[in-house]
């Protein structure tokens, strides 16, 4: 990967990592246990339960992306950056800029 594109996505990757932390903050806050005297009524408190339960989701997600864009970063000034990690292919730049987190090309990832 050319020099001018490895520097393009660390950039990318730094501003999503910075992105992705200040999510993790958030859905952690989200995330807290539900005081019984929270809710208004049962309905009310199975909503906020069902609520908490896909902001755990999108909580587990958000750390497992953080944990692949650090993992892209410390490989960023390897000779194999880039390529995908099953086939050994280059994984189109496109494809790096919208998700930098990305160790797999279009056809290995699915």
């Amino acid at each position: 990967m050319r020099n001018k594109n490895t520097e393009e996505i660390k950039e990318k990757i730094f501003s999503e990592i910075e992105q992705t932390e200040k999510r993790i903050a958030e859905y952690k806050e989200l995330t807290k246990p539900i005081a019984p005297d929270c809710a208004v009524g049962r309905v009310s408190r199975m909503d906020a339960i069902n609520n908490n339960s896909i902001n755990q989701a999108v909580l587990r997600k958000s750390e497992e992306k953080l944990k692949n864009l650090k993992y892209m970063l410390s490989k960023i000034d390897d000779d194999d950056f880039g390529l995908c990690a099953t086939c050994k292919q280059e994984i189109p730049f496109q494809r790096l800029l919208i998700m930098p987190q990305s160790r797999f090309c279009v056809n290995c990832s699915q």
